[in-house]
């Protein structure tokens, strides 16, 4: 499938989106939002893919909303039917029942710093810069940003990103629970692919019921949790990977999972 803003590669078992539009540091057009709900699509149904990787273009991750288009004066309802279709692509994004891993250079700010935090890991170069700068144009936190950033930072730390606009470097983002790791900027791909590659090696069942658990345990209480996790492990239990893990165990060998 062709896309506009987007370069999507499937290799082995990692695929990798890129959002493309690097004359605009990848902001988030209408476009863009519109194809990553169809190349998250197009790969769910690629059932060799184990591991998604998000990235940028051109030397940036992502800039947000498309600033260009908010020069036209747009009506509550219009800003709304533009907001919703991001949400979608949130949820599809955090949702998506495959490990997914944002590798971040250069600018990830206002959306595109909200949707890193969409990804279930987040890999940085040193030199990359993240910031809530939504205050500065008179907009409010949105791809996610009120749900996501605090479980990320605590909402201490939420609410001054979120109210002051500042942007932070790449070693505070780490420092405060933004993003997993920071690496030298030379390093970023090939630290990126090879966590894809340790994540991939491992059960796909046991990987998207570990996801769909700690995405639920989020708006859960002990006893929620509990319970998803004791019918998770049933199904882990029953399954040919569980089998298999065991057998390698006792075999010493590696274990060949295939997702069922």
């Amino acid at each position: 499938m062709g896309y506009q803003t987007l370069l999507v590669d499937r290799g082995d078992a990692i695929a990798t989106i890129t959002l493309n539009r690097p004359e605009a540091r990848n902001a988030l057009d209408l476009t863009m939002r519109r194809e990553m709900l169809g190349a998250l699509d197009e790969i769910e149904a690629d059932p060799a893919v184990r591991v998604v990787i998000l990235t940028g273009a051109g030397g940036h991750f992502c800039s947000g909303g498309d600033v260009k288009t908010m020069r036209a004066r747009h009506t509550a309802v219009e800003g709304r039917a533009r907001v919703e279709l991001l949400n979608r692509m949130v949820l599809r994004l955090v949702d998506f029942p495959r490990p997914t891993i944002a590798m971040v250079d250069g600018y990830a700010v206002g959306a595109g710093s909200n949707l890193a935090l969409c990804c279930d890991i987040v890999v940085a170069a040193d030199r990359a810069k993240f910031g809530e700068l939504f205050c500065k144009i008179g907009l409010v936190v949105d791809g996610g940003g009120t749900w996501l950033l605090p479980r990320a930072v605590g909402m201490a730390r939420a609410k001054e990103l979120a109210l002051t606009g500042e942007i932070i470097d790449a070693a505070e983002a780490a420092r405060i629970g933004f993003v997993n790791r920071v690496v030298p900027a030379a390093e970023l791909e090939a630290t990126t692919r090879a966590l894809a590659e340790r994540i991939a090696a491992n059960p796909p069942l046991a990987l998207r019921l570990d996801k769909h658990m700690l995405n639920r345990a989020a708006a859960s209480d002990l006893a929620g949790a509990l319970d998803l996790e004791a019918y998770s492990q049933a199904l882990a239990i029953a399954s040919t990977d569980h089998a298999e893990g065991v057998a390698a165990f006792f075999e010493k060998r590696p274990p060949q999972f295939t997702g069922r």
